[in-house]
């Protein structure tokens, strides 16, 4: 049976491309990530599977989800990521948690929490969502198609992203993730208008986000006081690949290098 968790790493996840930015974000052969809100831990395990020398942690208030995460070299922590200590090169919260701290005083918490828990040389990396339509309800709907490996056998998904309410006098947002699928076989209708087939499984509110949407400038400021020395801001997860299949990255250096909607990635070395 499948499950919200299933469709959320399918959907929203995105660990392989993920990991070859943050090993060169960090450029220093890290060898422990931490997954702080991990949730299922998708990213955890992806990076303790990549290298046989790497392992990682998990750290999530919810223990349902981490029972996903249970895997060689995965080390799973029950807690508020506040007051997790556990030391690790890399720390990433990805996937917006970041906006779960809806005050400035309990971002710097984490942040200071975070970089203290940072090897040397380590680097805490997040990312966050903004631009010109950041404060608008709406719905962005995407159709994919599964991998025939479980627990998937190649079924047509249908995954919306909905803001359901945007205060910009707040910065506070209500997100919500739904999920749809039908079987392999499945043809949609191309006409406008025409009624969808009745999918066979459906996830209304599958997971659903009360966040601050901080600034960028606000991060900044933040991390600043927190004690990082260097703050990065990328708006792609590598621009080229070299001879040796190494990313390289070139940091955001205008707001010509944002999209009018822009998804970033701020990378905070201690």
């Amino acid at each position: 049976m499948l499950s919200p968790y299933d469709f959320y790493e399918l959907c929203v996840t995105e660990p392989t491309r993920v990991i070859p930015f943050l090993l060169a974000a960090h450029a220093h052969n890290p060898r422990t990530l931490r997954e702080d809100f991990s949730g299922s831990a998708a990213l955890a395990r992806a990076w303790a599977a990549s290298h046989a020398t790497r392992r990682a942690i998990a750290v999530d208030l919810d223990p349902a989800p981490l029972k996903r995460a249970r895997a060689r070299r995965v080390r799973t922590i029950e807690a508020d990521c506040e007051t997790c200590t556990a030391r690790a090169d890399i720390i990433a919260a990805t996937n917006f948690p970041i906006g779960y701290h809806h005050t400035r005083r309990d971002l710097l918490r984490y942040l200071k929490s975070a970089r203290a828990s940072l090897n040397r040389r380590g680097i805490l990396v997040f990312d966050l969502y903004g631009g010109r339509d950041a404060f608008t309800p709406g719905k962005i709907i995407q159709l994919l198609r599964a991998p025939k490996q479980k627990p998937w056998s190649g079924e047509l998904i249908e995954y919306t992203f909905e803001q359901r309410e945007a205060n910009p006098l707040t910065a506070r947002v209500t997100d919500a993730l739904h999920f749809k699928a039908w079987p392999a076989r499945t043809k949609m209708p191309t006409r406008p208008g025409a009624k969808q087939p009745d999918p066979t499984i459906n996830i209304p509110n599958a997971f659903t986000y009360d966040w601050r949407l901080w600034s960028i400038p606000e991060l900044h400021d933040a991390l600043t006081e927190a004690g990082f020395t260097t703050i990065d801001v990328h708006s792609r997860l590598g621009d080229a690949i070299d001879n040796e299949g190494r990313v390289l990255l070139n940091p955001a250096s205008s707001a010509d290098d944002l999209d009018e909607n822009w998804v970033v990635y701020v990378v905070a070395r201690k």
